[in-house]
């Protein structure tokens, strides 16, 4: 009688732990399909100064975060990296494997560049968007992506502002740091 009761029990944990999959799936499947993170800084340069670093994606390494923390990095790049069709290749055992392409550069004003990250399963799309000021010029840094369908993902998307946006601010932070030296 005791092992009756002690499956019945087992029964009714096992259906409640396929309810909750289910109902998180299906929760998943409503969350958003598209993510947007974006910061912002204010800039004491020139908007050609500032321009200059984020359209060569040879130069991200002056201010790029993900540089400083993994000194081992593998980084490859296309012979010209600052025109449409540049591109930058990394490999890193710490800060995961991809790739940047520039898409579009609008001289002194925007840069565009789609990332691929290697088992990640979708691609992002970046802008830097130069907008000048008396004081100088506000950088608006953004990546929005497409987390497809999979209900993982979406959840996953509910993060991605509180993983990448730290980054995103110390990165800028760093660049005021350093075109307000080469001003």
């Amino acid at each position: 009688m005791r092992s009756g009761f002690l499956m019945k029990i087992a029964l009714y944990i096992l259906g409640g732990l396929i309810a909750l999959v289910l109902l998180l799936a299906v929760i998943g499947l409503l969350l958003p399909r598209r993510y947007r993170v974006e910061r912002s800084a204010v800039i004491k340069a020139r908007p050609e100064v500032v321009f200059a670093q984020v359209a060569d994606l040879r130069a991200w390494k002056n201010w790029g975060v993900w540089f400083e923390r993994d000194p081992q990095m593998k980084i490859n790049y296309s012979e010209n990296t600052a025109a449409v069709g540049g591109w930058s290749e990394w490999k890193s055992k710490s800060q995961g494997n991809g790739k940047a392409t520039l898409t579009r550069l609008m001289p002194s004003t925007e840069v565009e560049y789609s990332l691929q990250f290697e088992g990640m399963g979708f691609a992002s799309q970046g802008n830097f968007t130069l907008i000048p000021r008396a004081d100088g010029v506000r950088v608006v840094w953004t990546d929005t992506g497409d987390l497809g369908s999979n209900p993982i993902s979406r959840w996953f998307g509910l993060f991605l502002d509180r993983m990448i946006g730290p980054d995103f601010a110390a990165g800028l932070a760093k660049l005021r740091s350093f075109c307000e030296k080469a001003r």
